[in-house]
């Protein structure tokens, strides 16, 4: 990933698009993680953050999933559980400060809470040997 104004590598957030959030599969209209999707979608993404769908996270358990990575030296998060209707300001505001941070580490006190007790992996930059 390249370098942006700031000197920070650029971020991606990816979001489950194929998740039911425990729904039946003959359920009909789009499923959560799509209206996520298009909630984060409709929000003001960051400057730096690009929003990508992804099919399937294989976290089906835990509800509307997403992912924040950037660049070979931040550490990778997936966090589950999210709101599809009202959590898109919140992720949005997370993104941004993931943004701003060299590794990727948010200091645990400046996370909100649901961030706190829902994240799902936390994967080591791939620069971490």
């Amino acid at each position: 990933m390249n370098q942006t104004a700031n000197g920070t590598a650029p971020v991606e957030l990816l979001v489950c698009t194929t998740c039911r959030k425990g729904m039946s599969t003959d359920i009909e209209g789009p499923r959560p993680g799509a209206v996520l999707y298009e909630s984060l979608a409709a929000g003001d993404l960051p400057s730096g953050v690009t929003l990508r769908p992804v099919e399937c996270l294989s976290n089906c358990d835990s509800g509307c999933s997403i992912v924040l990575r950037g660049g070979a030296q931040r550490w990778t998060y997936v966090y589950g559980n999210f709101d599809e209707t009202g959590d898109a300001d919140m992720i949005l505001e997370v993104a941004s400060r993931y943004h701003d941070t060299p590794d990727g580490l948010i200091p645990w006190r400046e996370r909100p809470v649901h961030f706190r007790k829902n994240c799902i992996a936390r994967i080591p930059p791939i620069g971490d040997q």
